[in-house]
């Protein structure tokens, strides 16, 4: 009796256990049926290096099959995308990549990390072909402007999960999307629009609020250079505006460290920097003065109500700070200004002549809510449909973020409160602010915690993500998490901090003895 019973028990385990993924020829999935989709390749691809068909060679990689083809749901759609199946040790999931800026090209090297983690593997360029700041594709093309919203990358999950399924003979387990910037756009569009294309989204940055977050980059761009020259603060000046900002508020958190830990109480008086002789590159004149006070406290229409939130102090200095995407090596010449224009160039008035420095920010304001915000904004905070069918979302900002105010993240989590409940919403997301990282991942702070691919060196490697996957399969909501700044960003040179990330409105507080450098020291505490 006790062998029977046994057995049975053993039989129900066999079947209720994910069965190997025993793969199918790589060349068959080339016959694939897809909706609107032709399959250009389907080819095995050897161990070691590979050369995709445009940027440098990715060394390191594990066997896999490469699916790549062209979706075309309307006659003006050409949405390319790839699949990268491993050959081998698949973990049984679906890991999606995401893009940046106005997208336009393939991630390869995002793919090759994903599959070097075990995980089937898509990216799309959204369906245009082009730089990341770049939109003139969408001159007189509405469809492709639909693509890119969100149509692209919501086929392509579709794809890649029959793809999936026909080379394994199996189902992925589970599907996630990690991205940030546009991708975090996409990951927050993917949750309101597409509950069901994925079971953990991680959403780092995100552009969400499209058409302020540019209208606001059109207002700072006549502030800094449109209506007064003088008003232009050159890139010179930002270590003394850096500087500034840390003497007043650094070290109000208990630890002097070059970070901001609390930003929210930092209360930074600029006048400290207005020049009491000559102009200087350790001052600011009273025009450049003006400029720096409204970066950050972000632009107003007329009427004095906010178009988008400001920008925090404490990290404009360094190659991930303010030079490459605000101020620029001359006036115009940075990514923020190239966006705005290019945006509404080419996505809201179709006119390639348009001004910058002439136009009318509340008309172009209201003209690009009228007719984008539909297709590119992910602002809805009803995320009742995801939530129901167990998704799990986590949002991440560094504080100092140069791109996108990080307080646009916070906004948008607090909408998220007022629509469904604080209750509800501990149920499924997490929000993460990150002292003293700038967009996506540079920056002075620990800027490493397992966001798109950058591992950290204390817990699990993929922190934030791996605690993603838990919350998903296992149901252990995420507490803290550790993140790392490596000495120059390189983990190879070794650890130089931890410091604990905490869920908002949470902070990590010293707790008074210890290596200021390590997160044990640390823990988190109500603000």
């Amino acid at each position: 009796m006790r062998t029977t019973i046994l057995a049975v028990v053993a039989i129900f385990i066999l079947a209720a256990s994910p069965l190997p993924a025993r793969a199918a020829d790589c060349a068959t999935l080339a016959n694939t049926m897809l909706p609107n989709t032709a399959l250009t390749t389907a080819e095995s691809v050897p161990a070691g290096r590979f050369m995709p068909p445009y940027g440098r060679a990715i060394d390191k990689l594990p066997a896999f099959c490469r699916v790549a083809g062209v979706i075309r749901p309307t006659s003006d759609s050409d949405i390319r995308f790839e699949v990268w199946l491993p050959a081998s040790d698949w973990n049984g999931k679906f890991l999606s990549v995401g893009n940046g800026g106005f997208a336009g090209s393939i991630n390869y090297f995002a793919l090759a990390d994903d599959l070097r983690r075990g995980y089937a593997t898509a990216a799309t360029d959204t369906g245009h072909q082009g730089n990341a700041e770049d939109a003139s594709w969408a001159y007189r093309h509405p469809e492709k402007v639909v693509d890119f919203g969100y149509r692209g990358l919501h086929l392509t999950a579709e794809n890649a999960k029959a793809l999936i399924r026909a080379f394994y003979s199996n189902p992925a387990q589970h599907s996630y999307f990690d991205s940030c910037s546009d991708g975090g756009r996409e990951a927050l569009m993917e949750a309101q629009r597409f509950p069901a294309d994925f079971d953990g989204i991680l959403a780092g940055a995100p552009a969400n609020f499209w058409t302020h977050l540019l209208a606001n980059a059109l207002a700072m761009i006549q502030s800094m250079y449109g209506k007064d020259p003088a008003a232009y603060i050159p890139s010179t000046k930002l270590p003394a505006i850096q500087a500034a900002a840390l003497a007043a508020c650094d070290a109000r958190d208990g630890v002097k460290d070059g970070v901001i830990s609390d930003p929210l109480r930092c209360h930074f008086d600029t006048s400290v920097l207005l020049c009491k002789g000559a102009d200087a590159p350790n001052c600011l004149t009273t025009p450049q003065l003006s400029t720096l006070n409204k970066l950050y406290s972000g632009a107003q229409d007329a009427h004095g109500k906010q178009i988008f939130p400001g920008y925090i102090p404490g990290a404009e200095d360094g190659p991930g700070g303010w030079a490459p995407w605000i101020t620029g090596a001359a006036p115009g010449k940075a990514s923020g200004p190239a966006y705005a224009e290019n945006y509404f160039r080419y996505m809201v008035f179709q006119d390639p002549t348009w001004n910058p420095l002439t136009a009318n920010v509340d008309a172009a304001e209201a003209a690009a809510d009228e007719k984008t915000s539909a297709m590119l904004n992910s602002t809805d905070p009803d995320l009742g449909r995801f939530s129901s069918r167990g998704g799990k979302l986590i949002l991440y900002h560094g504080w100092n973020d140069p791109a996108i105010s990080p307080l646009n993240s916070i906004s948008y989590y607090q909408s998220v409160v007022a629509k469904m409940g604080q209750k509800d919403v501990d149920h499924f997301v997490r929000l993460y602010m990150v002292p003293g990282m700038q967009h996506c991942f540079p920056g002075p702070g620990p800027n490493s915690f397992g966001q798109t691919g950058h591992a950290t060196a204390q817990g699990k490697p993929y922190g934030v993500f791996n605690a993603l996957e838990e919350w998903v399969e296992k149901g252990t909501a995420p507490g803290s998490i550790v993140a790392t700044k490596y000495l120059d960003d390189d983990p190879s040179k070794g650890v130089q901090t931890t410091r604990p990330l905490c869920p908002y409105p949470q902070i990590a507080r010293y707790k008074g003895a210890g290596d200021t450098n390590d997160a044990a020291n640390f823990s988190c505490q109500a603000r």
